[in-house]
């Protein structure tokens, strides 16, 4: 659960292009060399797979650079990412099963 101003931060997903016209992982366009070495060429390589950022409440590992894992966002009503009250759980029966 993240907030509107924080929707814009969300990575993007690693699929393939739908239309070849235009598309970086096809080799038509240029965007992809055939037999090329990954480790050397080293192109956007900050994605970090393992998550290296922990929630602060329940010490979980977090994707996106979020401060908060999903569960925990969601039981204190919060945005993940910036930890802004989104919404209001006063009234929510909630256990933590």
């Amino acid at each position: 659960m993240v907030c509107e101003k924080c929707e814009k931060k969300l990575s993007k997903v690693i699929v393939p292009d739908k239309w070849k016209e235009g598309a970086s992982n096809t080799t038509e366009s240029g965007g992809r060399k055939i037999n090329e070495n990954k480790l050397l060429s080293k192109k956007n390589r900050s994605m970090d797979p393992y998550g290296s950022t922990k929630c602060i409440i329940c010490k979980q590992q977090v994707h996106q650079n979020a401060k908060y894992c999903h569960t925990c966002a969601y039981s204190k009503g919060v945005c993940a990412m910036c930890g802004k009250q989104v919404l209001d759980t006063k009234l929510y029966k909630q256990s933590n099963v």
